[in-house]
């Protein structure tokens, strides 16, 4: 008989440990208190974009609910909170008039975040783009950039007192691409030039707001940037796949971490991107795009990729390997996360530090992102024993940890979510979070995986 011993896996006390939401998924009050609409107020009002119809009208009520939701994560221990801000709460069509009423809400969940000792990370944008703005084309113009540094002005000049982190995109891969590409998301724009135009705005967008935060920020902040990466390997080791994984790779992963990290950008490898990038990258762009002081990595699956000549731009499918453990959505690949973070250390970060000069600062990196969604449920006796959430958390941290080992500077782990909420297409057929919510009545329940992630954070740490 084989025995396997256990081993403790200990995180350095100034580790951050938080989770993460966003604001369409979880506020509600979606037409309250002067809030404009956005392209997910109008998508899911739109019949067939969303799994049984649902919206995010009420989702969990964490608008009228945040002091009820801060005192769960106290509950949690958790060091933070990355929210997103809702665009439109702010500016209801996007420029001009600001409504004070929405962030008045802001500024509320931020102190009450900090009078129970958490740590606010601020997100610009989770895809609710204003409805004004895609009325005017969206990501794709260019101008909508320069909004979103004037919008990125007024959040700083009010919130940057007491907020220190602020990260100005979430995703914007999956912005440009499921939102203008292939049209899962809002605004359902299924246009390939379109998505590419969205990606480099997005991206150009984070610089003009990086310089705005900075410039009307009151106090030294960070500001940082969360991407959706994904290992990808080829379905075989024929040629074919192969050339289709690193071209798939290309599109997933290097358009958004070249020219954040290197200053480039790999979009003249494809066809369509040659015919775009004359006019589309202007002088200067690149220099404003390459700015971070936190890069923050959201991990949920790798991408198995096989040749397909069917499909544009990088004629590649993903396929799902058979005999694997599949969640309600995806593959469950814990080693993804390590083999990602050690690309970025290898491949990026720690080339950049050093060409570098000295005494200059490197980007942190985070995990703002990693969870999984599996069918809760409440037992007889109101308890939620997620056993399948905890074993994922152990094996994807432990990967983490592993990747610390080797030298990667990781800072943080956020989860993805504090609470089970609307997951944009999907509707509420999909649970994430580490506190079970009845969509009916509103009512918390702190599940077992809740319960275990505290006392990883209590201690430091876990047995393995």
């Amino acid at each position: 008989m084989e025995l396997t011993l256990s081993k403790y896996i200990a995180f350095p006390k100034e580790f951050v440990w938080g989770c993460a939401a966003a604001a369409y998924q979880v506020e509600g009050a979606w037409n309250e208190d002067g809030k404009g609409p956005s392209i997910w107020d109008t998508f899911v009002h739109t019949p067939g974009h969303i799994a049984n119809s649902e919206t995010g009208d009420v989702t969990v009520d964490h608008y009228h609910r945040y002091q009820e939701d801060v005192a769960l994560m106290k509950s949690l221990s958790l060091d933070a909170y990355r929210f997103s801000i809702s665009w439109t709460r702010v500016l209801p069509t996007g420029t001009g008039h600001v409504n004070q009423s929405g962030l008045d809400f802001y500024d509320r969940l931020v102190d009450e975040l900090l009078k129970h000792e958490i740590e606010p990370y601020a997100c610009l944008f989770h895809y609710d783009l204003p409805q004004a703005l895609q009325d005017q084309g969206g990501w794709p113009k260019r101008e909508t950039a320069f909004a979103f540094a004037d919008y990125a002005h007024v959040v700083s000049e009010r919130l940057s007192d007491r907020v220190k982190v602020w990260m100005t995109h979430n995703e914007p891969w999956v912005t440009a691409m499921a939102g203008y590409g292939d049209g899962e998301h809002a605004p359902g724009i299924k246009d390939i030039p379109a998505a590419f135009k969205a990606l480099h705005h997005l991206l150009l967008s984070h610089g003009l707001a990086a310089e705005a935060i900075r410039a009307s920020a009151r106090q030294p902040v960070k500001v940082g940037i969360t991407l959706n990466l994904n290992p990808v390997h080829p379905a075989s080791e024929s040629k074919k796949d192969r050339d289709a994984a690193s071209r798939m790779d290309t599109v997933l992963n290097r358009s958004t971490l070249d020219p954040l990290l290197k200053g480039t950008t790999p979009i003249q490898e494809f066809a369509i991107g040659r015919l775009l990038a004359g006019s589309l990258i202007k002088p200067g762009d690149m220099e404003k795009i390459r700015t971070l002081d936190l890069l923050g990595v959201n991990y949920y699956t790798r991408t198995v990729a096989k040749y397909d000549s069917k499909f544009p731009v990088v004629a590649a499918v993903q396929v799902h390997p058979e005999g694997r453990e599949y969640s309600g959505m995806w593959e469950i690949y814990p080693e993804g996360i390590y083999e990602l973070l050690m690309r970025i250390w290898n491949d990026y970060l720690r080339p950049l530090q050093a060409g570098a000069a000295p005494g200059t600062k490197m980007p942190e990196i985070m995990i703002t992102e990693n969870g999984i969604p599996v069918p809760d449920g409440l037992d007889f006796d109101g308890h939620v024993r997620d056993e399948r959430r905890i074993r994922y958390l152990k094996d994807h941290i432990a990967q983490v940890h592993h990747a610390m080992d080797e030298g990667v500077p990781v800072k943080g782990y956020f989860h993805w979510s504090l609470m089970d909420n609307f997951e944009w297409a999907w509707g509420f057929s999909q649970r994430f979070g580490l506190v079970y919510v009845d969509f009916k009545t509103q009512k918390r329940t702190i599940k077992d995986s809740g319960h275990w992630f505290t006392r990883l954070i209590q201690e430091d740490g876990f047995e393995y």
